[in-house]
């Protein structure tokens, strides 16, 4: 036998034992102390485990969860529009934008307490079972693929919905779902991008968090900041962006098909990027590396 291939079985050995010891410190992971504090081995141990959860459901009933969560999250762009609209004649847009920030996180809420599979949520949990060995790049792409599908198609449809209904009830015109998507799409190809890693690293937090906490309230009021700073603070999310941008695109000369697809090119790139790569493998690189120190110690 060549000594190259001596090394690589000796390298292959190596890398299985390393894994069983990741796996095994995952297994015994536990609360930190008697006010059941959740130690960063648990967490990433729940994540790790809902992550395979949802890999295990059928293409179809991830497909139905994920078009749920493009369609729930359209309640958040109901109330942007309509109070963009309320007070749009008696604050600056500026001052207007900003309060917006107040109704942001209600689709998110329901979409999150509801078990509905929204992609920037999921991007890190998705993404945690890869770095675990426990599923491949090739299945997590093709989940990020229906998830995604899903969630810009509910999305499309209450878009639809919401262009129709507002103007009827009253509670916002076309004017409005105009402005909001110009709002969007003022900026070039490398803020929006940037800007929506900021925001997946958010989501990704978000999601870390809410595996952190353990009751309901504890977890709305998480939902509710990381989201309002999105909000707050502009950054862009694929998928209620997108029915932002989608309805602007519909209803307004001023937005075209190119600015839609800019947007959503560079903003799923970005979500994909923030919550894989700055939480998913930041965090679980993090725990490795302390196994790692551990038995370098020992």
């Amino acid at each position: 036998m060549k000594k190259e291939d001596i090394k690589e079985k000796e390298k292959e050995k190596e890398q299985e034992k390393k894994q069983e010891n990741i796996d095994k410190e995952l297994k015994d992971s536990t609360s930190l102390s008697g006010d059941n504090t959740k130690s960063h081995g648990e967490i990433l141990k729940q994540q790790i485990v809902e992550g395979q959860e949802t890999y295990d459901r059928t293409p179809q009933s991830i497909l139905l969860s994920s078009i749920t969560a493009g369609l729930e999250i359209g309640f958040s762009y109901l109330l942007l529009c309509a109070v963009f609209y309320f007070f749009k004649d008696s604050l600056s847009k500026e001052s207007v934008f900003k309060i917006m920030a107040f109704v942001y996180p209600v689709g998110f809420i329901m979409v999150i307490l509801g078990q509905s599979i929204l992609f920037t949520e999921q991007t890190s949990l998705l993404t945690l079972p890869v770095l675990n060995k426990k599923r491949s790049i090739k299945s997590l792409l093709k989940i990020w693929g229906t998830v995604i599908a899903g969630n810009l198609l509910g999305g499309y449809i209450i878009a639809f919905i919401l262009i129709w209904i507002g103007p009827k009830l009253n509670i916002f015109d076309h004017t409005s779902i105009e402005k909001i998507a110009e709002h969007v799409t003022d900026y070039s190809s490398v803020v929006i991008f940037v800007s929506a890693i900021l925001a997946g690293w958010l989501m990704g937090l978000l999601s870390w968090l809410i595996t952190s906490s353990r009751d309901t309230m504890s977890r709305i009021f998480i939902i509710y900041i990381i989201t309002a700073t999105m909000s707050f603070t502009g950054l862009h999310h694929s998928i209620i962006g997108s029915i932002e941008v989608f309805s602007g695109m519909i209803i307004s000369t001023k937005i075209e098909i190119l600015d839609y697809l800019k947007f959503q090119t560079f903003a799923l790139l970005g979500n994909s990027i923030g919550g894989g790569v700055f939480v998913a493998l930041l965090k679980y690189r993090a725990f490795v590396y302390n196994i790692d120190m551990e038995r370098r110690n020992y």
